[in-house]
This record gives structure tokens, sequence and C-alpha cells, in this order.
């Protein structure tokens, strides 16, 4: 008896390939913009402390400049000494708990003929006004002076405590802000024998209601103290 045989196997067909999706194009991106350079803490240290108007602790540049407060004290320290060795015009005093450019004792005469030449010119009106503010709102703080007058008054603030026309007098409870006052000389100049003969503020009010109350007080301070004098002659 034959033996029977297997039938040979069909070979399948091959699968069709996948077709291959077409490449995505890749959406633009915007280039990352490289990072600002940092600032040299000495550099920055100098920037702070040539605005300040009274001294600044190292804890507070330290967080202003977002540097290790360990750091930003040996860099204080490393300026103040470079200035002295280098026997600059000024200085960088650490004083009543905080530090702050000064003008350096041997140049103080120079700065007194200075102040004093200056004080032979005639005031500004952005002097007369912000002079004007102080002896109305008297003691007031530099921030509130700023808001009644509408702009920045710190520098003609510094004149007029140059002048000898305005006076530190004690800080606000609330902030701890400075607060200051008219002197004496400032009666001298103006004539007069005390505060309490400036001319009432009511006759130069503006009778808009529309009117912000520190915008009409800042125009009626203004007018009134014109009113007194033409302003301290001879300063």
């Amino acid at each position: 008896m034959e033996p029977v045989l297997a039938p040979a196997p069909v070979p399948r067909p091959a699968p069709a390939p996948e077709p291959v999706p077409a490449p995505v194009p890749a959406s633009p991106v915007d280039p990352v913009p490289d990072p600002a350079p940092e600032i040299p803490l000495k550099a920055a240290l100098e920037a702070v402390l040539m605005v300040v108007d009274e001294p600044i602790s190292a804890v507070r540049l330290a967080e202003v400049l977002e540097r290790p407060r360990k750091l930003v004290a040996a860099a204080l320290a490393e300026l103040a000494e470079e200035y002295t060795e280098q026997q600059r015009g000024f200085e960088l005093r650490h004083i009543a708990g905080g530090w702050r450019f000064y003008t350096r004792a041997v140049c103080a005469p120079v700065v007194d003929r200075f102040v004093l030449d200056g004080q032979q010119a005639r005031l500004t009106q952005a002097a007369l006004e912000t002079l004007a503010v102080i002896a109305y709102r008297q003691p007031v703080s530099r921030s509130r002076v700023s808001a009644v007058r509408g702009v920045n008054c710190d520098g003609v603030m510094r004149t007029l405590v140059q002048r000898g026309l305005v006076e530190e007098s004690g800080t606000e409870p609330e902030t701890g802000a400075y607060l200051y006052r008219t002197t004496h000389y400032f009666l001298e100049r103006m004539g007069l024998r005390g505060l309490d003969e400036l001319p009432e503020l009511a006759p130069f009010l503006p009778e808009a209601d529309d009117v912000e109350a520190d915008s009409q007080e800042g125009s009626a301070i203004a007018e009134a103290v014109l009113a007194v004098d033409s302003g301290p002659s001879g300063d």
C-alpha cells in the first residue's frame, strides 16, 4: 500500500506594508531670548544708594536686589573701604542701622560754598508749590506732598532742606516715613510772625465739584503762598 503524501503548503501572500504617515511640519517656535545679564552686585548697590534719602539696611538691600544678605553686607563694607582708599569726595557710612552716601568731611567747605551760592537764586515754581504744601499741611511726609502736587518732589524737598526753609519733624507712626515742617527761616523770608498769618485757602479753592480734593488743595495752596509774597527773594 502506497503512503499518502500530505499536500504541499500553499504560500500565503506577504502582507501589504502599512502606509507611512507624512511628516508633520514643525510649528515655528519663537526663540527663547537670552536672559538679561546680571548686574554686578556693587554696581546695583551703588545705583540704589544714589537715590535713597535715608539710611537703608543691608537686609532691605538684599531683598531689593534678591541677593544673599551676607554677600550684600560684605560688598557694602568693601565699597566703603574702596571709597576711602581712593579718597573720593563722598563716603559710604553705616549709620542708624543702615547705609547711605555722605559728603566726605574734608570736602564740606566746597559743598557749603555751593549751597550758599545756590541760596542766592530764586526758588523755582515747583519749589514754591512744594514749600506751600508743607507750610499748610505740616508736619507732612514726602509721599503726601507728592500726592497733593501730583508729581514726585524728592529732589525739590532736598533743595528746600538745603536752603534751610524746611526741616525734619519726627516720623509718621503708621509708616515710619519722615515728616517735614517749615523753619523759622521760612517765616523770616516770607515776612510772617507765625503760621497763623498764612492766608486762608478758601478764596483760592476752585468751585468745580468734579475736581479731586488733592488737586483742589494743591492748586489752592500754590496760589495762597504766592499771595503772601512773590516768594523768598534771594533764595
